[in-house]
């Protein structure tokens, strides 16, 4: 204990290790918070569901903090909701019993200062065999009524006025996201700011039919990360692939180096024929190359992070960390309490275990913490290849799908930045925290 306090308070003492130890509690903090908060079965779900779970939220939205670097201030979605929201009035004309006429009004305000990106309506009908009719009609700030559409209403019914040619045509050829909230006495085509009203008429012709309607206006940017182009919010992904990037990255760099670090002992000791047979499999190894295997594993067998991790520390226990261990051993065999342990009957096992691993586990911590970062860039790198894992939401999947789509052709600059912001804040941790734990595990480098 008196140990670990003096390698806390040698620690302390560096500022590159405090700000890496800062930044591998932050995400350390964001994993636990994503796997308690999100469950593993959740997260596949939602990355993987479609217009179903995402319907609401825009395509390619920025994210809400790009609105603090401009004076204007963009759009956000706006839901209302005919069965839950309080902002929708519904009134009954008529009979409920017989032929009658519904009206839902939809009453929001409009504080921004650009045009929606698009507006949906997603409507619900209850009937038996007589469809009901409905009629769509938009209310402007100043009064002005635009008529916007009627339809038939099925069971579930999708409007969306951006589509409708009649609409375009009545808006003076502009779309509809554009044409129902334009200011028509501003010289410049800005967004009238006020309160806004889409009034849904709806005949219904059976005593049981009923229309329960929900109005998506779509706006420019939306969360903490914006959505991508199936309107997926990146959130789930950037928090989801923290957990997986720490643990992919962890368990391949233990158990590359305490493999590595045990065969290279064995070797040493026993020597003759096993470490003969370990440097030949070693300098065999050394030769093979390791992407391509991993790009065909995942091309031809399979892109399981779990199957590519697994290959991952194979192909790297017998690495060239062989032939560094096997010489810093070489000279703990020859110790003197290596000779006592030998001379009072000590076993082979304990020997290896208990007097000669023990010895360069310090020196080793530094160069583990550093790989660690080696890892998760190479399960993203993987990914960016098209071969990470089609289920998990993570990183590189992100970096994947921004360069697939023309991110940075069509300005999506935050769909490929967020991800490598994330990788490059856990490549300096892991770094600082490293070349920090270099200097105080190794006096020669302590001057420096």
């Amino acid at each position: 204990m008196s140990r670990l306090n003096k390698t806390l308070q040698q620690i302390a003492r560096y500022p590159s290790a405090v700000l890496g130890l800062a930044v591998i509690a932050l995400l350390i903090g964001i994993a636990i918070y994503t796997v308690a908060t999100i469950p593993y079965s959740e997260a596949i779900r939602l990355w993987r569901g479609g217009e179903a779970i995402w319907g609401d939220y825009p395509r390619t939205a920025q994210p809400i903090w790009t609105d603090w670097l401009t004076s204007d201030q963009l759009p956000r979605s706006i839901v209302l909701d005919s069965t839950t929201s309080p902002d929708v009035e519904k009134t009954i004309d008529g009979d409920p019993e017989a032929s009658h006429r519904q009206t839902l009004i939809y009453t929001f305000d409009y504080p921004y200062d650009g045009f929606p990106q698009e507006l949906v309506i997603f409507m619900q009908g209850t009937f038996l065999d007589r469809r009901p009719h409905a009629s769509l009609t938009w209310i402007t700030p100043d009064g002005r009524e635009i008529r916007m559409g009627e339809m038939a209403v099925r069971s579930a019914e999708t409007y969306r006025p951006g589509q409708d040619s009649r609409l375009q045509r009545r808006l003076r050829g502009d779309s509809a996201e554009i044409g129902l909230f334009v200011d028509p006495e501003a010289e410049n085509r800005t967004a009238m700011k006020g309160t806004y009203q889409m009034v849904l008429d709806v005949d219904l012709f059976e005593p049981e039919a009923d229309v329960e309607a929900k109005l998506v206006i779509h706006g420019q940017v939306h969360g903490l990360a914006g959505t991508d182009h199936r309107r997926r919010d990146l959130t789930v992904a950037l928090l989801w692939g923290t957990p997986v990037a720490l643990a992919f990255g962890l368990l391949a760099a233990l158990g590359s180096t305490l493999t590595t670090m045990i065969i290279a002992a064995t070797g040493v000791w026993m020597g003759g024929w096993v470490d003969s047979v370990i440097q030949r499999v070693t300098e065999v190894n050394m030769i093979l190359p390791f992407l391509p295997i991993l790009i065909m594993i995942g091309t031809l067998y399979t892109r399981s992070i779990w199957v590519i991790l697994s290959v991952v520390i194979l192909l790297s226990i017998f690495g060239s960390a062989i032939k560094t261990y096997r010489a810093i051993f070489i000279q703990v065999k020859e110790s003197p309490y290596i000779e006592a342990a030998r001379a009072y009957g000590a076993s082979n096992t304990r020997i290896i275990f208990k007097y000669m691993i023990p010895r360069i586990i310090p020196m080793i911590i530094p160069g583990l913490v550093v790989s660690i970062p080696t890892f998760v860039f190479l399960e993203a790198s993987l990914a960016i290849l098209g071969l990470g894992d089609p289920v998990l939401p993570t990183w590189g999947k992100l970096i994947d799908d921004a360069r697939s789509n023309g991110a940075l052709f069509q300005g999506h600059y935050y769909w490929m930045l967020e991800p490598f912001v994330m990788l490059m804040l856990t490549g300096l941790g892991f770094a600082t925290l490293g070349f920090a734990l270099d200097r105080i595990f190794n006096p020669r480098l302590r001057g420096l």
